[in-house]
């Protein structure tokens, strides 16, 4: 903590992104005077995104909320904590009481995984609300990968990580790391680590709808049609398979499902896949070649072939390509991160597991299955909106804005506008949060601890880093995970003055007694008691990262291991610890039921057989327009657009459109063209380039902040249009549920 005229150097890791890039931040007093990367960071080494410097400007927004908000009419009103929790309990109550626990509804918003009190206290108060009509960001972003590797190897985050320093060869489909900063891939300085793959005589080869800044980097940059990956990839494993190229090495006898995957890849020879990808069908062979022939080599699919119509078969099939060709984990190919804490695949018995269960229950109006505890987000409103038992009537936004985010916005926003009950914590009043009745503050990201709970699980380097809080919050500011605690203990009935601390050693101590009692653990038969009294004095996300750490697989096991992690250590290493570079983890990692890799899940399996149907010609509307979504470097979401240094410039919200289409509709850069799909409209700038692939056009995400009642100056100046009003919340992928976001029908006019 900073004093008030001092000027000290601290570091940190930015908590905007996955990249988790080192800060060295100098502020005096309570004022942040520079933020720069942290040169001695063991893992960014002084890279920095444009993003990190606006976290001076989030902390001084004048617009983030500082005091909890209730709604008076059409106005706010600030109120005491008490006050705050008072409302929440009046206005929840009845509602429980009368229709049950369902509802009442949650939305989780992407930034709680970047919050280590979200990731750490969440579960307590979703355990306390006890509703199955639970709700996130997830499904309309990366759970089709999620549910492909928890099927072929045991859990949600056993995620295969391009080994990019080590690699020759990258096959990159359907991400911009270059501006994503890396996704399902935790790696500062993606165009550093690219060019490195290049200059050591390595070859990157892109395959986007758009010539991207990642794509402008790489050797070789094919146009793909949206949602056609896994049509090309499975283009490839048939090449591969056809011209006896398989050679999955020391893994073959610890995987089941080959024959099967041998039999599937039949109907996909790169002959028929070819016009309905629109790649060459010598090209996939070429490169189905080049794959099993590089020394080492990678397949990573990102944001494009997850949130499509056949996204889990697409992720899948980039995991069953780097079996195939021996380079799932494998130095140099896809390898699994060893996290020093938070990580399912590092405990309990190695090798070995329960696997994961999908569709325990159902969603009510549309029969849609649970996936990870969640239900997908494209049905939200209509749970809200049909009457009948289990109905939606309050609902919990938490670090989220689905308004802006979500498939058919604009039925959403009516849903939430009929809503009896809505609480929010969030920073902002913003497009979502604007409807609620009641609006706790989240602390600015300067205010609290930080450590990378998921990411590390991602990262294509072992590495741990603890962040302590820059600036004290407010006297009597509640942290999220207070809050958190506070809710859990309202609604499992001990009132709107519930006491954290009570809640939180209980469920510290329950944390130890079952990893003691865990004959694999290195606590197995210590004293609970022991060790409860050894995190003293820490309280909070601490004293949990603390145990977890310590606990993990390089922990001191509370003196056991000398030299072992604790958060102490961290705090004494600043700039981070290293734990070496991935290696090879197989059977070790696995948590089937099998103990080996399921190259060939049934419900995989099963869905194959809709995409071969939906290789009849008549999915090929060469002359239709397709819409897919745009990353930017200084965007994050919808929720930095209210951050001057962020925005400022040249207008970003556009439709990006190939000269041939333009011309084919009459339109020129700078109109206003008319946008519409099955359900919505909008209008939006129009900018030319040959960089997208003709019959493809191309909106950036989280805009449209121009919906009255939001309190975002500087955003609404900027306001952009909703890209998500054209996505129709009918179409999804329906193994994962996830929401189709690229590849939507569009007619696109001149307004």
């Amino acid at each position: 903590m900073t004093t008030a005229d001092s000027t000290t150097t601290t570091y940190a890791t930015c908590p905007l992104c996955e990249a988790t890039c080192g800060l060295e931040i100098v502020s005096r007093g309570r004022e942040v005077i520079s933020i720069k990367g942290d040169e001695a960071d063991v893992f960014s080494q002084g890279y920095l995104c444009p993003k990190a410097y606006s976290l001076k400007e989030l902390d001084t927004d004048p617009d983030r909320l500082r005091q909890p908000m209730v709604r008076q009419g059409q106005s706010w009103q600030a109120v005491s904590w008490a006050e705050a929790f008072e409302r929440i309990e009046q206005g929840l109550r009845p509602i429980i009481e009368k229709h049950g626990r369902e509802a009442v509804g949650v939305y989780l918003g992407n930034p709680n995984v970047h919050n280590l009190a979200g990731q750490l206290y969440m579960p307590i108060f979703l355990r306390a609300l006890g509703s199955r009509n639970i709700f996130s960001a997830s499904s309309v972003d990366q759970v089709p990968k999620q549910v492909a590797v928890a099927m072929m190897f045991g859990t949600a985050l056993s995620v295969p990580i391009p080994d990019l320093t080590r690699t020759d060869y990258l096959l990159l489909l359907g991400g911009n790391p270059l501006v994503s900063n890396g996704s399902l891939m935790t790696a500062p300085d993606m165009r550093g680590r690219l060019r490195d793959l290049r200059q050591r005589g390595g070859k990157l080869v892109v395959l986007d709808p758009v010539r991207t800044r990642t794509a402008q980097e790489a050797n070789e940059h094919h146009f793909i049609r949206p949602g056609s990956d896994a049509y090309f990839l499975f283009g490839l494993v048939h090449t591969l398979i056809e011209e006896g190229l398989v050679a999955p090495g020391r893994l073959a006898e610890h995987a089941n499902g080959l024959e099967e995957v041998t039999a599937l890849a039949r109907d996909f020879a790169p002959e028929l896949v070819a016009e309905r990808c629109g790649i060459q069908a010598d090209t996939i062979r070429r490169l189905a070649r080049e794959l099993a022939q590089a020394p080492r080599a990678v397949v990573y699919g990102r944001m494009g072939t997850c949130t499509q119509e056949f996204g889990t078969l697409a992720s899948w099939l980039v995991d069953v390509l780097n079996f195939l060709t021996g380079n799932l984990d494998r130095t140099g190919g896809a390898l699994f991160p060893r996290a020093a804490a938070g990580a399912r695949n590092t405990a309990e018995g190695p090798g070995k597991g329960r696997g994961v269960r999908f569709g325990r229950w159902k969603s009510r109006v549309r029969g849609l299955p649970e996936v990870f505890g969640e239900l997908p987000v494209v049905c939200l409103a209509e749970e809200i909106e049909t009457p009948g038992e289990g109905q939606i009537r309050a609902l919990f936004t938490i670090a989220g804005n689905p308004i802006l985010s979500t498939p058919n916005t604009t039925r959403l926003q009516k849903a939430l506008e009929s809503l009896d009950f809505m609480v929010s914590i969030d920073l902002y009043l913003n497009e979502t949060t604007c409807q609620a009745d009641v609006v706790l503050p989240a602390l600015s990201p300067l205010q609290r601890a930080h450590y990378d709970l998921v990411f590390y699980q991602l990262a294509v380097h072992n590495v741990a880093n603890y962040s302590a809080p820059l600036f004290a919050p407010p006297p009597g500011t509640l942290d999220e995970w207070e809050i958190m605690l506070k809710l859990a203990g309202l609604l499992s009935g001990q009132g709107a003055n519930a006491d954290p601390a009570l809640l939180d050693e209980a469920h510290l101590t329950g944390l130890i007694e079952r990893e003691v009692a865990t004959a694999t653990s290195p606590l197995a038969g210590s004293d609970p008691a022991e060790l409860l009294a050894a995190l003293q004095p820490r309280r909070g996300p601490e004293r949990l990262l603390d145990f977890m750490l310590r606990s993990g697989p390089y922990g001191d096991a509370f003196g056991a291991r000398p030299d072992g992690l604790s958060l102490a250590v961290l705090e004494a290493h600043p700039h981070g610890v290293d734990l070496g570079p991935l290696q090879p983890r197989i059977p070790e990692v696995l948590r089937t039921p099998s103990g080996k890799i399921e190259l060939a899940p049934a419900p995989i399996v099963a869905d194959v057989a809709r995409l071969h149907r939906s290789l009849s010609p008549d999915n090929n509307q060469a002359t239709a327009l397709t819409l897919i979504g745009r990353r930017d470097l200084r965007s994050n979401n919808s929720w930095m657009h209210n951050l001057n240094v962020l925005v400022k410039g040249k207008e970003r919200c556009t439709l990006l459109l190939n000269p041939q289409d333009a011309s084919r509709l009459g339109l020129v850069g700078g109109d206003t063209a008319a946008v519409s799909s099955r359900v919505g409209a909008i209008q939006v700038p129009v900018e030319l380039s040959a960089d997208i692939m003709p019959g493809v056009a191309s909106l950036p995400h989280g805009w449209g902040h121009d919906k009255p009642g939001a309190q975002l100056e500087i955003a609404a100046r900027h306001a952009g249009v909703n890209s998500n009003i054209l996505a129709d919340e009918t179409a999804f992928d329906p193994l994962s549920g996830n929401a189709i976001l690229n590849g939507i029908s569009i007619s696109v006019a001149k307004a």
